[in-house]
């Protein structure tokens, strides 16, 4: 049964427009616990304090959902038919070109919830979309969706790493897949390329140095240390992911909710001059709204200067 019910949720998520779906069981991921201690120890979660809390949430599945069974993991590729990046032009992660991914993709999950539940029968559980403290990478990386690079993002050999990561967590117990073997060999494209240093070593990532931490998190002054080094990034950054040779591979989505909704025939100037109510016009419904237009402005001066 829990083989039947596998492929009917796999079919579901194929049906929805997920590149891939992998499934693991959920368990108390012990061997996590000591790496994130660390991690935070060391301080590079910066001013992202809501890393420390619910440590444990982190690593029990069973702390969000009681009597969690299964971790369905989804993959919803971004990568943009066109790619806005130009000499002296302000650059948007391509993440954020289009429609805040945290609706889209919620609105799909529920739907995938839905069918679940219609056809299977009596399903609990919750969906997520980096929404809980959830460590959807790990989750994704068991089920055999592709593994973790040395830039801490998940890969995939048919599609690279332009996309995004969702979960279900259900009390249904299914048929789980293995992980996958690691890809990255003895490459350091990522950690070479990084301005500012932020893959200080292999699978380790100093989130209080990385642009989209800089530019996206951090709500006070951006340090004068990385001046002059953040390459005109104003809103997340993608240098890590276009560097990466498994990105040859990223297909452009077919989402057009995913397409950009009037900023990307600003130039320089458009940008510099940029009034609030253009920027409400221009990013209504963007994830670029979560740095506020006071923060967007701080970033655009920043790398002018």
């Amino acid at each position: 049964m829990s083989i039947r019910n596998s492929k009917i949720i796999k079919n579901f998520a194929s049906e929805l427009g997920f590149s891939f779906c992998g499934i693991s069981k959920t368990e108390f991921l012990e061997d996590q616990a000591p790496k994130l201690e660390e991690w935070l120890k060391r301080g590079y979660q910066g001013k992202m304090s809501y890393l420390e809390r619910n440590f444990d949430n982190r690593l029990d599945p069973t702390k969000l959902v009681p009597g969690a069974k299964s971790v369905v993991s989804v993959v919803y590729n971004y990568y943009p038919e066109q790619i806005y990046e130009t000499e002296g032009v302000p650059n948007l992660a391509k993440f954020a070109y289009g429609q805040d991914y945290h609706f889209v993709i919620k609105d799909k999950l529920k739907m995938f919830f839905s069918k679940i539940q219609e056809e299977i029968g009596e399903v609990e559980g919750r969906v997520f979309v980096d929404s809980a403290p959830v460590h959807e990478r790990v989750w994704a990386a068991k089920s055999g969706i592709g593994w973790i690079g040395k830039n801490s993002l998940m890969l995939n050999r048919e599609i690279g790493s332009f996309f995004f990561l969702a979960e279900l967590i259900i009390d249904l117990e299914l048929e789980p897949d293995g992980p996958m073997k690691d890809y990255c060999g003895t490459c350091t494209a990522c950690q070479d390329a990084c301005p500012t240093d932020a893959i200080p070593e292999s699978y380790v990532i100093d989130g209080s140095r990385c642009i989209s931490y800089l530019t996206i998190e951090l709500r006070d002054q951006i340090p004068q240390e990385f001046q002059g080094k953040m390459e005109n990034w104003v809103f997340g950054c993608d240098i890590c992911q276009d560097v990466c040779p498994w990105n040859r591979f990223s297909k452009p989505h077919n989402e057009p909710k995913f397409q950009p909704q009037g900023w990307e025939e600003f130039d320089k100037r458009d940008w510099q001059e940029m009034t609030k109510e253009v920027f409400q016009r221009a990013f209504k419904k963007s994830a670029v709204k979560r740095t506020k237009f006071e923060g967007l402005k701080r970033n655009l001066k920043f790398v002018e200067e």
